[in-house]
Parts: structure tokens; C-alpha cells; sequence
């Protein structure tokens, strides 16, 4: 009996709880410095969209990254953003769609520039709005920290950027949608 291949991913993410981040979003330039956003504890996403990939997939996915347990509490044991709660740093990352060939990367799985800008902003708009929704509610079972701020925070989408970003241990997850 053969087993049947697991479809291709359309998003690949990664998720690092954080103590505090801090991302460049646009460089100094000769009249200007650089501008950064950041976040204090929380998670930081990183996300990278495929060919394929649509916004009929975002809802889940958000619903699903805000709702991993992976932040730790205070009095121990772990808890997701929303139960913390905590920030979200959103960061694009189309090198998370990178395939080695040969001693090159190729990203030729990767979705194209305007679509993926335009799921990346959703994306992003999602994640506030459950964030928003989840601090505006009644406290979840096991929250702590009543009345900290909550943001979402996010990289430019199709630039390179400078992360700045202190953990409380490498607790970094692969997550594929």
C-alpha cells in the first residue's frame, strides 16, 4: 500500500515567543533616521505565502497562530497570545520559501510580489482584529497581566529589514498551512 504525498504548503510560518522585538521598517537616509516598531511580550510571526495561496485560507490560520499555547506564564505553564496577553510582531519572510539548489537558494514556489502583498496586509488586518477582539472581551481562563497592551505590529512587505529580538529561550515552532 502506498501512502498518498501530503499536499504543498500555500504558507510556511514561524513563531518565537518574545520578551521584546523590535524590527527596522524603513533605513536612515540622508535627512531621515530609521524608523522601527516593536513590541514588548508576545510573539513575533514570521510568514511566507505560495503559489496558490488565497484569502479564503487567512481566517484559520490566524485563528490558528494566536491560539497555540506557546508563551510562558508567569506562574509556569504555557498559554497562547491571546490568553496572555500578549503582542504580535508580523514580519514577511519569502525566504521561508526558499529550495536549495545546488549551493543556491530558489524561490520559484514563492506567490508573486502583488499577491502576496496584498494576502500578507490581510493577513496582518486579521491578526488585529482578533487580537483587539480578544483584549476587548471578558478575560480568557488563565489570563494574566489584565490591562497590558496589545498591539500588532508589522515588517514592510518586499524589503529587507534589521530584527532586533530578545527571548526568554529558543522556543521557535514551523507551522504550514
Amino acid at each position: 500500500m502506498t501512502e498518498k504525498a501530503a499536499p504543498a504548503p500555500l504558507a510556511r510560518t514561524v513563531l518565537q515567543q518574545c520578551v521584546h522585538a523590535r524590527l527596522q521598517v524603513a533605513p536612515a537616509g540622508q535627512d531621515s533616521e530609521a524608523e522601527w516598531v516593536q513590541i514588548n511580550r508576545g510573539m513575533v510571526i514570521y510568514v511566507c505565502f505560495f503559489k496558490g495561496a488565497t484569502e479564503d485560507m487567512l481566517p484559520k490560520m490566524v485563528s490558528t497562530l494566536l491560539n497555540q499555547r506557546l508563551c510562558e506564564r508567569a506562574s509556569g505553564g504555557v498559554v497562547s497570545v491571546l490568553d496572555l496577553p500578549g503582542s504580535v510582531l508580523v514580519v514577511p519572510q519569502a525566504t521561508l520559501g526558499g529550495r536549495a539548489k545546488g549551493r543556491a537558494m530558489q524561490y520559484h514556489g514563492n506567490i508573486s510580489k502583488d499577491d502576496g502583498l496584498r494576502l500578507y496586509q490581510r493577513f496582518v488586518s486579521l491578526c488585529r482584529a482578533q487580537l483587539q477582539a480578544a483584549a476587548a472581551g471578558e478575560p480568557r481562563s488563565g489570563a494574566e497581566g489584565a490591562g497590558a497592551e496589545v498591539e500588532v505590529q508589522s515588517g514592510t512587505y518586499g524589503n529587507r529589514q534589521v530584527l532586533k529580538l530578545d527571548t526568554n529561550g529558543p522556543y521557535t515552532h514551523l507551522m504550514e498551512f
